[in-house]
């Protein structure tokens, strides 16, 4: 077997895998930035339209241990490449969709691939490097879905704003067809292909309670961030004042915060993950805190929008990598459980900003609603940490120096 790269020098299979992370995140969170172009074209509400971001990440959450399940015998890369095409297929009935309720479907047909694609590539990414990288593997990976952010839903929302809604999915289901490409071309079929175990040994290592512990976690702390996520254009338009058109170059400055975030939270994990996942749900919760008032005031809002996104994806290696070290051999399935909890937070956080908005003190209050969520996670991270730390040797490398 040929040595792991050096800490300079990660493989290219990485970088592919993120090509398809690209493509994914692209899709899920372009809509975002369209909520009142497809409300308005679809005749629905704008909580109705906020759905289609719910519907998608609750089919993440169905989604992952199914076809996880289901394709546990296969070789990765096949898994892979057959999840793009799941993801391109979705994404051509989205720009078909004649009214809302296909274009729902068609959000949870994409959605299917979502979960087992991020859980599978994460395995793969870290069989490719040392102990020690292992987390700065997943956020290389993880930087597809920040760069999807940062250009993919800016450029989409433009494109949506130019030329219709549906000509952004369109340009998606050219995305997917290239990742497909690049994947097939630079993942090894070699790697994270170990020997398959048993459904029922796997379903018994992630129903532990410290894999469900991490999964709550993971849950809650995503759903703080899309309680506001969701919400973020009619948020910077009807409460910060900002004209409809700057709403995509904000956007831009939250995903700098995104690239940023997400590096910073894998070499943090990497150097001490028991100090990462708590610390990285306490600053989270305290930018979510520090929003409400900053929402009044047009160049902290923008401030506040860019440390939101560094702040929020500080939070995915962490979390992703504790679960995968509480899962022994059932990686792949306690993987694509978790990116199925950052997605049920997703629909769940869409929700509760949804209930804010319609029932509460209106879009003022999701970022204080969204605080209070981020923190319930924090407290349950801090439980899971001491419970480890009072379980040793069973996470020996929990600690280990950069």
């Amino acid at each position: 077997m040929a040595a792991f790269p050096s800490r300079e020098r990660m493989p290219l299979a990485l970088y592919a895998l993120a090509a398809g992370a690209f493509g994914i995140g692209t899709t899920e969170f372009v809509i975002m930035g369209l909520l009142l172009q497809v409300a308005a074209d679809l005749e629905v509400g704008i909580t109705a339209a906020g759905l289609l971001i719910s519907g998608y990440a609750f089919g993440v959450f169905v989604g992952a241990p199914l076809l996880t399940a289901a394709t546990s015998r296969l070789p990765r890369k096949t898994v892979l490449l057959a999840l793009m095409v799941i993801f391109t297929v979705g994404n051509l009935v989205c720009a078909i969709a004649p009214n809302y309720a296909v274009l729902m479907i068609a959000r949870v047909i994409t959605s299917l691939a979502h979960g087992t694609f991020f859980g599978v590539g994460s395995v793969v990414a870290t069989s490719l490097v040392r102990e020690d990288r292992k987390a700065s593997a997943i956020s290389i990976m993880f930087t597809g879905l920040t760069v999807a952010t940062l250009l993919g839903v800016p450029a989409g929302a433009w494109l949506g704003h130019q030329f219709g809604w549906r000509a952004t999915f369109w340009a998606v289901t050219a995305i997917g067809v290239a990742a497909t490409a690049v994947i097939a071309a630079l993942v090894p079929a070699s790697h994270g292909s170990g020997a398959p175990i048993a459904f029922r040994a796997e379903l018994k290592a992630v129903a532990s309670a410290p894999v469900l512990l991490g999964l709550l976690v993971t849950v809650l702390g995503f759903a703080g961030v899309f309680t506001v996520f969701t919400y973020v254009q009619p948020i910077l338009t009807r409460v910060s004042g900002f004209a409809d058109g700057a709403v995509s170059m904000i956007l831009l400055v939250f995903g700098v915060g995104l690239i940023l975030g997400n590096l910073l939270g894998g070499r943090l994990a990497d150097r001490s993950l028991a100090r990462a996942l708590p610390g990285s749900l306490l600053v989270l919760a305290v930018v979510l805190a520090a929003m409400g008032p900053a929402l009044h005031d047009k160049p902290a809002a923008v401030l506040l929008v860019g440390l939101l996104g560094m702040a929020a994806f500080a939070t995915v290696s962490p979390l992703q990598l504790w679960v995968l070290k509480q899962a022994g051999d059932a990686q792949s399935l306690a993987s694509s459980l978790n990116i199925g909890a950052f997605n049920l937070g997703n629909a769940l956080g869409a929700w509760l900003g949804g209930v804010v908005i319609d029932h509460g003190p209106g879009l003022g209050g999701v970022t204080w609603a969204a605080a209070l969520v981020t923190l319930a996670g924090l407290a349950l991270a801090v439980v899971a940490v001491r419970q480890q730390a009072a379980s040793k040797p069973a996470l020996p490398d929990l600690d280990m120096a950069a």
